[in-house]
């Protein structure tokens, strides 16, 4: 398989992990055309507790290894569940509380950004 594809089966199988456990609002980041950023992709998406911001955060992690055999290089954000991030270097999850995505309003970071907005399967 090669990146691109790897990369697209990583981005499916963590979109497929967060609805699974009804994440909300996901959004997909193409940062790969722009200059100094963090990874190539970013998705963010939204849970309703930190029960859920950490059930989401699972999700992730245990689908993209057990189907794909990879764990994240990077988890931080569990302590307190307010906000969880999972890197995978190329492609960065960050899965937050409703009230602390619209504080941060990480999306307007990005306004050059190439996004995907994925609608809510349930």
């Amino acid at each position: 398989m090669n990146k691109t594809a790897e990369k697209q089966a990583l981005l499916d199988k963590i979109v497929d992990a967060i609805q699974d456990v009804k994440g909300e609002d996901i959004m997909i980041f193409d940062l790969s055309k722009i200059e100094n950023s963090v990874a190539e992709t970013f998705v963010i998406c939204s849970g309703n507790s930190n029960t859920q911001v950490a059930a989401i955060a699972g999700s992730v992690e245990k689908k993209v290894r057990n189907e794909l055999k990879e764990r994240p290089w990077h988890v931080e954000g569990t302590e307190n569940a307010m906000w969880v991030l999972v890197d995978y270097v190329s492609v960065v999850v960050h899965i937050f509380q409703k009230q602390v995505r619209e504080y941060y309003d990480i999306e307007e970071l990005w306004g050059d950004a190439a996004i995907t907005k994925i609608e809510n399967e349930f």
